[in-house]
Protein backbone atom coordinates (compact mmCIF):
# COMPACT_ATOMS: atom_id res chain seq x y z
CA UNK A 1 0.00 0.00 0.00
CA UNK A 2 1.13 3.26 -0.75
CA UNK A 3 1.47 6.32 1.26
CA UNK A 4 -1.55 8.94 1.00
CA UNK A 5 0.09 11.91 0.11
CA UNK A 6 -2.29 15.51 0.07
CA UNK A 7 -3.07 17.04 -2.62
CA UNK A 8 -1.78 20.51 -3.16
CA UNK A 9 -2.37 23.36 -5.12
CA UNK A 10 0.42 24.31 -7.17
CA UNK A 11 0.01 27.04 -9.48
CA UNK A 12 -3.52 28.37 -10.90
CA UNK A 13 -1.85 28.68 -15.21
CA UNK A 14 -3.76 30.72 -17.37
CA UNK A 15 -3.33 30.99 -21.49
CA UNK A 16 -3.16 34.90 -22.76
CA UNK A 17 -2.71 36.78 -25.51
CA UNK A 18 -0.49 38.79 -23.73
CA UNK A 19 0.89 36.82 -20.73
CA UNK A 20 3.14 39.59 -19.20
CA UNK A 21 0.79 42.02 -19.51
CA UNK A 22 -1.87 40.32 -17.84
CA UNK A 23 0.88 38.86 -15.40
CA UNK A 24 1.54 42.59 -14.45
CA UNK A 25 -2.21 43.42 -14.17
CA UNK A 26 -2.57 40.27 -11.55
CA UNK A 27 0.90 41.60 -9.94
CA UNK A 28 -0.27 44.81 -8.95
CA UNK A 29 -3.36 44.20 -7.80
CA UNK A 30 -2.66 41.30 -5.64
CA UNK A 31 0.82 43.27 -4.59
CA UNK A 32 3.16 40.71 -5.74
CA UNK A 33 6.05 41.20 -7.74
CA UNK A 34 5.84 39.20 -10.59
CA UNK A 35 8.51 36.96 -12.44
CA UNK A 36 9.37 37.22 -15.95
CA UNK A 37 10.47 33.94 -17.37
CA UNK A 38 11.13 32.73 -21.21
CA UNK A 39 7.75 34.34 -22.43
CA UNK A 40 5.93 33.45 -19.21
CA UNK A 41 5.16 35.27 -15.86
CA UNK A 42 5.06 33.75 -12.55
CA UNK A 43 3.22 35.51 -9.57
CA UNK A 44 3.98 33.80 -5.80
CA UNK A 45 1.17 33.58 -3.55
CA UNK A 46 0.79 36.47 -1.65
CA UNK A 47 0.61 34.70 2.09
CA UNK A 48 1.28 30.70 2.94
CA UNK A 49 -1.31 28.61 1.57
CA UNK A 50 -2.17 31.47 -1.21
CA UNK A 51 -2.39 30.10 -4.57
CA UNK A 52 0.50 31.17 -7.01
CA UNK A 53 -0.27 32.00 -10.55
CA UNK A 54 1.28 31.16 -13.85
CA UNK A 55 0.73 33.44 -17.11
CA UNK A 56 1.51 31.57 -20.64
CA UNK A 57 1.59 32.40 -24.19
CA UNK A 58 -1.88 30.84 -25.83
CA UNK A 59 -1.04 28.34 -28.01
CA UNK A 60 -4.45 27.58 -29.54
CA UNK A 61 -7.56 29.82 -30.89
CA UNK A 62 -9.44 32.02 -27.69
CA UNK A 63 -12.11 29.71 -26.78
CA UNK A 64 -15.84 31.44 -27.03
CA UNK A 65 -16.44 30.64 -23.44
CA UNK A 66 -13.67 30.87 -20.58
CA UNK A 67 -13.45 27.61 -18.64
CA UNK A 68 -12.49 29.73 -15.49
CA UNK A 69 -12.96 32.48 -13.45
CA UNK A 70 -10.81 33.86 -10.41
CA UNK A 71 -13.00 34.78 -7.49
CA UNK A 72 -10.72 36.94 -5.28
CA UNK A 73 -11.95 37.60 -1.61
CA UNK A 74 -12.00 40.39 0.53
CA UNK A 75 -13.05 41.76 4.28
CA UNK A 76 -16.65 41.60 4.69
CA UNK A 77 -17.86 44.99 4.20
CA UNK A 78 -14.85 46.69 2.40
CA UNK A 79 -15.84 45.26 -1.16
CA UNK A 80 -15.79 48.92 -3.08
CA UNK A 81 -12.28 50.11 -2.78
CA UNK A 82 -11.21 46.68 -4.00
CA UNK A 83 -13.27 47.06 -6.96
CA UNK A 84 -11.98 50.57 -7.36
CA UNK A 85 -8.76 49.31 -6.89
CA UNK A 86 -8.97 46.94 -9.91
CA UNK A 87 -10.83 49.66 -12.14
CA UNK A 88 -7.86 52.10 -11.63
CA UNK A 89 -5.68 49.31 -12.97
CA UNK A 90 -7.23 48.65 -16.17
CA UNK A 91 -10.49 45.86 -14.96
CA UNK A 92 -13.68 46.68 -16.33
CA UNK A 93 -16.71 46.10 -14.27
CA UNK A 94 -19.47 44.24 -16.15
CA UNK A 95 -22.05 43.56 -13.33
CA UNK A 96 -22.14 43.47 -9.43
CA UNK A 97 -21.97 39.98 -8.08
CA UNK A 98 -24.06 41.18 -4.88
CA UNK A 99 -27.11 41.51 -7.41
CA UNK A 100 -27.57 37.69 -8.10
CA UNK A 101 -25.51 36.24 -4.82
CA UNK A 102 -26.02 38.88 -1.92
CA UNK A 103 -24.02 36.38 0.44
CA UNK A 104 -20.71 36.87 -1.71
CA UNK A 105 -17.70 38.76 0.01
Amino acid sequence: MTEHVPLTRGAWNVQADDPEALGDYWASFLDVVPNHCSGMEYLPAYESGGVPMMFQPRTTPRPEHRDSHVDPTVPWGQRGPYVDRAVSLGATVKWDVLDEHPHVR
